[in-house]
């Protein structure tokens, strides 16, 4: 394995060596990332049950079973498998065990604890539908493994070794098949804590247990499907079959090694290293390939199809990753990408609409009434796909789709389906109107206790998507529909206060708010004008205009002011209270949340206004301070791959502030050297000699051997191969970089 991976190349580490999945398990406020086992952009994902209600799930100190899956990211796991050993017990706290972080071992491929109360070793590895679990016995007591459903579902044990059946998700099921690889001597059912010897339950709080007073050690192989136990048991036999453990922790080691070295990096410290690496892990989580043998359960239509060859992706927050994920991807595996469009497309023939999160269940069928946030981003991720060369998608049919969407669909935040009274508002007027603090919310459709209107940030992301839905048009040859949508694309000028110089609420009537407040705003997270974040952030929320905003505020000067001012003023009543109203802004760095994504773009466009040399004081001032490679490693919430790509992307030296643009802005590279393995066989390689925490100034470039002096670089750049050059050094050269 070692000679296989490149670890035992005279001691050199390979990518995988600096990945370690507990970066991120202790959250700075909101939500955190569990240490998942899974094969890059697979069904299965495995992880730790660690305490209910706990956020920072690293601190649980009792490990109450391993889930066989996350279905839905972040979203909890389905079925677990619990190995206890001593006298049977079945309920959640008292199967549960004391287990050190100390003496686990955690990789991408691999997972291995210690049960201390149990003396038991316990680990496991997956492939794309499975996995095997291997459990050893060391206190000489008898051995038992549980079986543990919550939601509703069913499950039967036969001949003391097979365990199969289904767990709710929603209106959905995960089925699975498992066998031992001895059988036990005992095994029944119990359910809602009652034991028996039944071999088969039924409905909530259900599960199997199984005991032996010989075995020292077993091994469970399971397979997972969200069509039936027989597909599961198809996935089990055709993935992981008599394939030993360590074979199968081979194989994903390897499959692991090849998609992280697909960017290779030289110099930058071990610290920067183990953050680079664990963030392209991250970021390779989604979206998942849900095909089970040339099918797929697709939650749109509740319907099993054909893939016809092609895989089928969910699994996706379009409201975060269109930002960078999927621009990371396009460079990386275009053809995967484009698969993933084409599952949006056909989630679209299935249900009338085109999904912005994706999941395995519709997220309006669910207690949240409709999907999260706010925009018709897949738009951005189409018209990124078609301005990039990713064709392997039926870019008309995406067009139609994102087209209804935005025409036709609501845009009242964390709601789906048809446009209402309020949509229609802003067809007509071009902007979403807002209501002064404390007025009554008159439409019982609009969420009016937590997510409210954030009428400001809906008209400025809505006129964002618009003018990429024009760009589709434009290259498709519809000249009405791109006239249309870069009309509506200049609506975010409807919200612009030349007075206060914010984007600021307007009520029905077309007044200002009285009294807006623009770092407070209204709501928690401001959520009555904005999202997730307040006006000073959003004020540079205008990614497919940058000349215009910056006009707007006066000039290249004052632009750059404007951006010193927000990443170094405060908070005017003090830190703490403003998190207490702002749980979002997370990384706060003056009033700039490194960990929320309206802000990851910021510090790039210094570029745009004349002083690339703040940029790159900037993004290397955020990813030394806010990213590290401890346990409470990560600035804010990584909602899908966003977070963690905007270090890739930065660690590299460049950045997508708009990716349908085709280009990127220039940073400052972490690492002497990058090379990435484009999908052509080509390289493009960023060369940094002598770049260290204080050589993070640009003092000149070259693309190719030529002098360049943009702070940008195109994709075509990158994908037709080559080298970036930059000569760094420890002071700005505030020359560099002033041609756009």
């Amino acid at each position: 394995m070692l000679s296989a991976c490149g670890g035992g190349n005279n001691g050199a580490k390979s990518p995988g060596d600096y990945v370690d999945p507990n970066i991120g398990g202790v959250a700075p406020l909101l939500t955190v990332v569990t240490p998942q086992v899974n094969r890059p952009n697979s069904m299965v994902r495995i992880f730790p049950v660690t305490r209910p209600g706990l956020t920072d799930t690293y601190f649980s100190d009792r490990l109450y079973g391993i889930n066989l899956n996350m279905p839905k990211y972040r979203m909890g796991g389905v079925t677990a498998i619990v190995p206890t050993s001593g006298e049977l017990k079945t309920g959640f706290e008292e199967s549960s065990s004391w287990s050190d972080h100390d003496l686990e071992e955690v990789h991408p491929w691999m997972h291995s604890v210690v049960l201390d109360d149990y003396g038991i070793n316990a680990k496991w590895t997956s492939t794309e539908r499975a996995s095997i679990f291997d459990f050893t016995y060391n206190d000489g007591r008898q051995a038992n493994i549980l079986f543990r459903i919550s939601a509703p579902g069913q499950i039967t044990v036969s001949d003391n070794s097979v365990i199969s059946g289904y767990e709710s998700v929603e209106y959905a099921k995960q089925y699975f098949y498992a066998v031992l690889s001895q059988p036990f001597e005992n095994s029944g059912t119990w359910k809602d804590g009652q034991v028996s010897e039944a071999k088969s339950a039924e409905g909530g709080n259900i599960g199997v247990w199984l005991t032996s007073n010989k075995a020292k050690n077993a091994e469970v192989r399971i397979g997972i499907s969200y069509i039936s136990v027989e597909q599961a048991k198809a996935n089990l036999e055709k993935e992981v079959a008599d394939k030993s453990f360590a074979t199968v922790v081979n194989e994903s080691r390897n499959i692991w090694e090849n998609a992280l070295g697909k960017i290779k990096v030289k110099g930058g410290t071990e610290r920067e290293k183990r953050i680079f690496y664990t963030s392209l892990y991250r970021v390779y989580e989604r979206m998942v390939n849900i095909s089970e043998d040339g099918k797929y359960y697709s939650g749109f239509d509740r319907q099993v199809h054909e893939d016809e060859g092609i895989p089928f992706y969910n699994d996706d927050w379009i409201w975060d990753t269109y930002r960078n994920a999927h621009a990371l991807r396009m460079i990386l595996n275009p053809k995967q990408e484009g698969n993933m469009l084409d599952s949006y497309v056909r989630m679209y023939e299935q249900s009338g609409w085109v999904p912005n999160f994706p999941e395995l269940t519709e997220w309006s069928v669910g207690p949240w009434g409709g999907e999260p946030m706010i925009g018709n981003h897949t738009s951005s991720i189409f018209a990124e796909a078609l301005i990039k060369g990713v064709d392997n998608f039926d870019i008309e049919k995406a067009y139609e789709g994102a087209r209804k969407n935005s025409l036709e669909g609501t845009m009242v935040p964390w709601r789906s389906g048809p446009a209402r009274e309020i949509d229609l508002f802003y067809n007509e007027n071009g902007y979403f109107p807002a209501l002064a603090p404390g007025e009554d919310e008159p439409y019982p459709y609009v969420d009016n206790n937590f997510e409210k209107r954030q009428a400001v940030s809906v008209t400025l992301e809505h006129s964002y998507d618009d003018w990429c839905l024009a760009q589709i048009a434009k290259k498709l040859g519809k000249e009405d529909d791109y006239n249309l949508f870069m009309k509506r694309s200049e609506n975010y000028l409807n919200l612009w206060n030349a007075q206060t110089g914010f984007f600021s609420p307007k009520n029905a009537k077309g007044e200002w708010i009285a009294n807006f407040d623009p770092q407070n705003c209204d709501g928690i997270g401001a959520r009555s004008y904005f999202a997730e974040v307040n006006a000073y952030v959003h004020a540079f929320h205008v990614q497919h205009n940058i000349p215009k905003l910056i006009e707007l505020m006066g000039g290249n000067e004052k632009f750059i002011g404007r951006l010193d001012d927000v990443y170094s003023r405060g908070p005017r009543e003090g830190k703490w209270r403003f998190m207490g109203i702002m749980p979002d802004a997370t990384g706060l760095q003056g009033l700039m949340p490194a960990g929320n994504e309206p802000a990851f773009h910021v510090p790039y466009l210094y570029n745009y206004a004349g002083a690339p040399w703040k940029t790159q004081h900037r993004v290397r001032q955020i990813a030394d301070v806010w990213f590290d490679d401890r346990v409470t490693g990560l600035p804010g919430d990584e909602d899908g791959g966003a977070l963690c790509a905007w270090y890739v992307f930065s660690a590299m030296g460049f950045y997508p502030v708009s990716p349908v643009s085709g280009e990127y802005a220039i940073g400052s590279p972490i690492f002497e050297e990058t090379t990435i393995d484009l999908p052509n066989g080509k390289t493009f390689t960023v060369k940094a000699p002598d770049a260290s925490k204080k050589n993070k100034y640009i003092q000149s470039a070259k693309l190719n051997g030529k002098p360049l002096n943009r702070p940008f670089i195109t994709h075509e750049d990158i994908m037709q191969g080559g080298t970036l050059e930059f000569v760094m050094g420890s002071t700005p050269n505030k020359k560099w970089g002033l041609e756009i």
